[in-house]
């Protein structure tokens, strides 16, 4: 991607969410978050409304997907197996919330090339820096891929500290503990210089740091 590719990808609008977006928001993520486990999001105005963004956050629980995908004031898309989009009615619902299907089995460069096409289209794709859920939720064995997108992409990349979900639903939980969630929102950092491993490598354990610290911070709630 030129330079030139990058700022017209830049002045993107973010894609407009559809009906069944705003519907899950409303009738079921935000019930959940606001009601049931008592949730707070600080730091939104950090978030750039407009062209491609990495949002890169800690992994805790299953409840962190539809949290981050509903909480920054424009949809994430998360990548999600092929064959969840041949259900019928869970295809378009999870398509509609911005998911988007990767074949099982794929290559990580195959999956870079698919996020990196939604990205060009002025999507926010979602990353776990670590890949799977933490027993702890913090950020411990961080991946590069995150880094790799942005600089694929030249999107900038947004730590995002999700505070207590791996008390309210971690592994090996069944039945979810009501304790206050809270999504922290630092500041956007910008893509690496370069592709190389050095590079990928600072910006990678620049995210951990910031999104660690938040995490240190604890919740507003707690």
């Amino acid at each position: 991607m030129t330079t030139a590719d990058v700022a017209d990808v830049r002045g993107l609008p973010a894609p407009s969410p559809g009906v069944v977006y705003w519907l899950v928001s409303f009738l079921l993520v935000f019930p959940l978050f606001r009601l049931v486990f008592r949730g707070r999001t600080t730091g939104n105005a950090r978030v750039p409304m407009h062209g491609p963004l990495v949002v890169v956050a800690n992994h805790g629980s299953h409840l962190d997907p539809p949290l981050l995908g509903h909480a920054l004031g424009r949809p994430v898309a998360f990548m999600a197996k092929a064959e969840l989009f041949r259900i019928p009615l869970l295809g378009r619902l999870i398509r509609a919330c911005g998911a988007y299907p990767v074949n099982r089995g794929a290559s990580d460069r195959e999956a870079i090339r698919t996020a990196t096409a939604k990205l060009q289209e002025g999507w926010a794709i979602g990353v776990f820096l670590d890949g799977t859920r933490q027993p702890d939720g913090r950020v411990n064995t961080p991946m590069p891929g995150a880094a790799l997108l942005a600089a694929r992409s030249g999107a900038p990349l947004l730590p995002v500290a999700i505070v207590n979900s791996h008390r309210a639903l971690g592994s090996g939980q069944s039945v979810p503990r009501l304790v206050p969630l809270h999504l922290r929102i630092g500041d956007p950092v910008p893509p690496p210089a370069s592709r190389r491993k050095p590079d990928l490598e600072a910006t990678t354990r620049e995210l951990q740091r910031r999104i660690n610290a938040m995490l240190d911070q604890g919740s507003v709630n707690s």
